[in-house]
């Protein structure tokens, strides 16, 4: 897949070479040409100077063909202005910005805008909103049994229930992220636009599950 990042400081560069190191193909875009430094010499993406909100700027990193974009500059406006420029106007299925200020956290996520708030930054972090896929576990049974992770799940799961998620899914919805916070669900809780899903389930039914997650209910009707 191919990923565009806004923005080259410690935190974009060591994301892209994370990305890399996964086998994506990678764009770096920063005003300053002299933070694509930080990528080092064995960064093989591409380099584009200019503003990440800028269209010509995004065309030319590949924001068209690109099936992930994060903006992870130094400025709030700049990153929720280009994560809406690469999402509405672009259609990048998985986007997700920095914040600095959390306050703002709320109002992003209700624009459809994951977000990743400085002061519980990870680059792994990130990593989950970009390639949420094939992610790593958030836990894993020291037996290798059962595991934790956040699940990728299609839109026409939202407005159905956690519990007829569960049945067709075949996991244990373990909590919910639902603009920024965590919540624990209960059997009538309804899945909403923008909730990221953690469930408890066992590691030799992953594929299995995500292929039934992403399917949706409709089409996965018993």
């Amino acid at each position: 897949m191919h990923i565009v990042i806004m923005g080259c400081g410690r935190v974009g560069a060591s994301l892209a070479s994370a990305l890399e190191d996964l086998g994506h193909s990678v764009a770096v875009v920063d005003r300053d040409p002299a933070a694509f430094r930080r990528l080092g010499s064995g960064f093989t993406g591409r380099t584009v100077t200019g503003p990440g909100f800028d269209r010509a700027t995004l065309l030319a990193a590949g924001v068209a063909e690109a099936g992930a974009f994060a903006a992870v500059s130094s400025g709030d406006n700049s990153n929720i202005i280009a994560a809406r420029v690469a999402r509405e106007i672009f259609g990048v299925e998985n986007v997700a910005a920095r914040v600095y200020d959390i306050r703002r956290a709320e109002i992003y996520e209700r624009l459809g805008i994951p977000t990743v708030a400085t002061v519980r930054w990870t680059t792994d972090q990130m990593l989950r909103r970009l390639v949420p896929s094939g992610a790593e576990p958030l836990w894993r049974h020291p037996g290798g049994s059962l595991e934790l992770a956040e699940l990728p799940v299609a839109d026409s799961w939202f407005g159905r229930r956690v519990s007829e998620f569960q049945e067709r899914t075949g996991v244990r919805v373990a909590f919910l992220t639902r603009l920024g916070e965590p919540m624990l669900p209960h059997s009538r809780t309804v899945l909403q636009d923008g909730d990221l899903v953690h469930v408890l389930m066992r590691s030799d039914r992953v594929a299995e599950v995500e292929a039934a997650a992403l399917r949706g209910p409709k089409e996965d009707a018993r």
